[in-house]
């Protein structure tokens, strides 16, 4: 599919903000563990990806609180949903000057129809390959999201009709998701009120809810 960036350079999706708090000292340090031995931005890339695939928890596949929205708290507590974790990634990325964004699917959360809601993904900036989706959200028995660039390998396929690839890549969190986030203090809360848009619907993006840290 041909992602769409929302903005006309790079420079947004390198910047922090309140959500994507890459400057951090917490988030600067580990972004600087992670790749201090690396040389290649693909291969920097793909570090951060696996690391926060495999180590940062999906909070609901754990059952493990609590509910985590700026990179900061993933980081520090080691949990998110997707959107979290993707947060996550693209801070890792940004530290390391690589250009990250935001990407949604919409999906079936059963698989059998409604109900609906967004699903999280990172978009990252490859020179040889340009812009490049992957889904940190974690594998488990029926998931298998991997880094292996040109080809996408996310966590789930788009069956349904109701279901959509939003080709939009934003620099920042779509506010609807930050507001699920925020007023769901339980993975069982968030969980029930999940953020949904449909594909005519999706906004754009807000300011990250405040300044930069």
């Amino acid at each position: 599919m041909k992602l769409k960036p929302v903005a006309s350079n790079q420079k947004p999706y390198l910047q922090p903000c309140a959500i994507i708090d890459w400057r951090q000292p917490q988030v600067l340090e580990q972004a600087r563990r992670l790749t201090n031995s690396l040389n290649s931005e693909k291969a920097i890339a793909q570090r951060c990806f696996e690391w926060v695939r495999d180590e940062i928890r999906h909070s609901w596949d754990y059952r493990q609180g609590p509910v985590t929205c700026r990179a900061s708290e993933v980081l520090r507590h080691g949990t998110g949903f997707c959107y979290a974790k993707a947060h996550l990634l693209a801070a890792l990325l940004r530290a390391n000057g690589i250009a990250a964004g935001l990407c949604y699917q919409r999906l079936s959360l059963e698989g059998n129809g409604s109900p609906y809601c967004l699903h999280g993904l990172t978009a990252v900036y490859l020179q040889e390959h340009g812009w490049y989706r992957v889904d940190p959200r974690g594998n488990k028995a029926d998931v298998d999201a991997r880094f292996d660039p040109p080809r996408e390998y996310l966590a789930f396929d788009i069956f349904q009709q109701m279901e959509w690839d939003f080709v939009e890549i934003y620099p920042r969190p779509l506010p609807v998701v930050i507001d699920a986030l925020r007023k769901n203090d339980s993975i069982q809360a968030l969980y029930r009120n999940l953020p949904d848009r449909e594909p005519t619907d999706l906004g754009s993006a807000g300011d990250c809810q405040g300044n930069a840290d």
